[in-house]
């Protein structure tokens, strides 16, 4: 296969933090690369330089194998060399381009209008057009026959099976869809190359494993080059035709997704052993919690439908079900955010209980400011550091000494190394790993000292080896801060690992509550599928 495109010797420095160290590989015509590696490996970083994004590196070079067209605008590939032009005709001329060189700021302008890229966590849709409406955008922006985008656009939803929903706004696309929608959006550009960044971190396993699929078939179908980032290995063995392993910022392993992974997984394990938690007195009773919604197409939905449950003092509390199951809608009313219908919502407050669902400052206002809540569509300021998320942001006026001593105590609970801690305080979100950003999302939760902290889909988009820090800096948050912890997810085996007891939801109801083995160990196959659970 021919080479379309060469890393050399490629480094990137963040204000003195090397991020990328002599990086070399090379991705040929028509190949899928996976790069697998821990949160903040250097994956992303990578995944901009070879698209364009953002700041040139700080060493090396990344070369685009192409061929030109010097009639027009198009670039091909270099096996197109010596073939006329698909716009206009001219012949298809060799070309290496050095694409971070200045001198070739044209050329690269050129080369990404036939690159693509998925971000991870960012959908980037129009969300009140319709999907179709969401395609045709990209092909009216490209400059496609206005006679033939109707056509064109119908085929691409059609590629990523979701003709079905062709006409629905796109705001009201699960996460899955959305990120089907986003695939669409990019097909329509025609790319030879695609650039997927952690494309299914933040999806339940069931819907992962379909995007999956439709990455493969879209990449054989338009004989499209794709290099697809992940920490997850299952989603490299799904994709790639060959793997590279990179670990704080250097390829450590390159070879078929089998060797790599196995390299990768040598890593992974998980040693430390917690003592069994003492629960304390009551922390919340929650009794007969209604929620109701007014639906045009489905008249009266009861999200939450009769709900009564408690949760113990240092309690990690599991909420598990299906999506639609009444989960994060149960994570808001206790959170405050929503009021509900009808029923009550306690919390203790030092030796008094509030009722959440009563408005006013000495009721639900006194009760939320020692309720944490990690939403996982977390945002951090971007033009804020590290340091400034985590104090000047969310209102708390330290002293910088003691500023400083409270961000590291907290990164450290949110499981970073002490010096990990030290080294990211004066960085800003772009110049962190996504897990990197979720970790510190949490540790902007913990600052604020809760009571009750919960956790929507806290591993939504960590790698196992992360999964693993985040699970003991929950567990110490536990013992050191005296935390209680409510843990909405569809990760079953971080639940497993980590929930003393669980509520399963069908329906808005709470069908099943108890110790999470014995909870698990009824899931429904179809449950089980959906939500990834292995045996109890």
């Amino acid at each position: 296969m021919n080479s379309l495109v060469t890393v050399r010797d490629l480094c990137m420095d963040f204000n003195g933090a090397v991020v990328l160290k002599n990086i070399n590989f090379e991705i040929a015509e028509g190949e899928v690369v996976g790069i697998i590696g821990r949160s903040g490996a250097g994956k992303t970083v990578l995944m901009h330089l070879l698209r364009g994004v953002d700041q040139p590196p700080t060493g090396g070079q990344i070369i685009y194998h192409v061929a030109v067209c010097e009639g027009c605008t198009y670039v091909g590939v270099q096996s197109e060399a010596g073939r006329p032009c698909p716009m206009c005709g001219s012949t298809l001329t060799a070309a290496d381009v050095d694409f971070w060189a200045e001198e070739n700021a044209v050329m690269k302008r050129r080369i990404m209008r036939r690159t693509a890229i998925m971000f991870q966590r960012t959908f980037a849709l129009y969300g009140d057009d319709r999907v179709i409406e969401n395609v045709l955008h990209v092909l009216d922006d490209i400059g496609y026959p206005a006679e033939k985008s109707i056509s064109r656009a119908a085929d691409l939803i059609d590629q990523v099976h979701l003709s079905h929903r062709m006409m629905h706004i796109a705001r009201d696309l699960s996460g899955g869809e959305k990120q089907r929608v986003v695939l669409a959006r990019q097909l329509a550009k025609d790319p030879f190359i695609l650039y997927a960044d952690e494309p299914t971190g933040t999806l339940d396993p069931e819907t992962a494993t379909l995007v999956h699929r439709m990455l493969s078939e879209s990449a054989t179908a338009n004989g499209m080059a794709m290099v697809v980032t992940s920490h997850f290995s299952q989603v490299i063995e799904d994709v790639a035709n060959r793997a590279i392993l990179l670990k704080e910022g250097e390829v450590v392993r390159v070879g078929s997704p089998t060797e790599v992974i196995r390299r990768f997984m040598e890593d992974y394990s998980d040693v430390e052993q917690q003592r069994p938690a003492e629960l304390g007195e009551k922390m919340l009773i929650a009794r007969d919690v209604v929620k109701r919604y007014l639906s045009v197409d489905r008249g009266v939905v009861k999200a939450v439908n009769g709900v009564s449950f408690d949760v113990d003092e240092k309690e990690i509390f599991g909420i598990i079900g299906k999506s639609g199951a009444g989960k994060t809608t149960l994570s808001r009313i206790i959170s405050g955010i929503l009021e509900p219908t009808s029923g009550e919502m306690n919390i203790r407050i030092g030796d008094e209980w509030v009722d959440m669902t009563k408005p006013g400052i000495d009721r639900r206002g006194r009760a939320k400011i020692y309720i944490g809540l990690l939403h996982q569509e977390y945002d951090l300021y971007p033009h804020r550091t590290v340091l400034d998320n985590l104090t000047d942001a969310i209102g708390l006026e330290f002293p910088k000494e003691l500023a400083m001593r409270k961000a590291i105590i907290t990164l450290r609970m949110a499981g970073f190394p002490e010096q990990k801690s030290r080294e990211i305080l004066n960085r800003y979100p772009s110049q962190l790993s996504e897990g990197e950003k979720h970790r510190v999302a949490l540790a902007q939760v913990l600052i604020r000292e809760p009571r009750l902290v919960v956790l929507d889909e806290p591993t939504g988009t960590m790698d196992p080896i992360t999964k693993i820090d985040v699970k003991h800096s929950i567990l110490h948050a536990r013992e050191e801060m005296e935390e209680t912890f409510i843990v909405v997810s569809h990760d079953m085996d971080f639940v497993k690992d980590i929930c003393d007891r669980v509520a399963l939801m069908r329906g808005g109801k709470i069908v099943r509550m108890g110790a999470t083995a014995d909870v698990l160990g009824e899931l429904t196959e179809e449950e089980r599928k959906v939500m990834g659970a292995g045996g109890p």
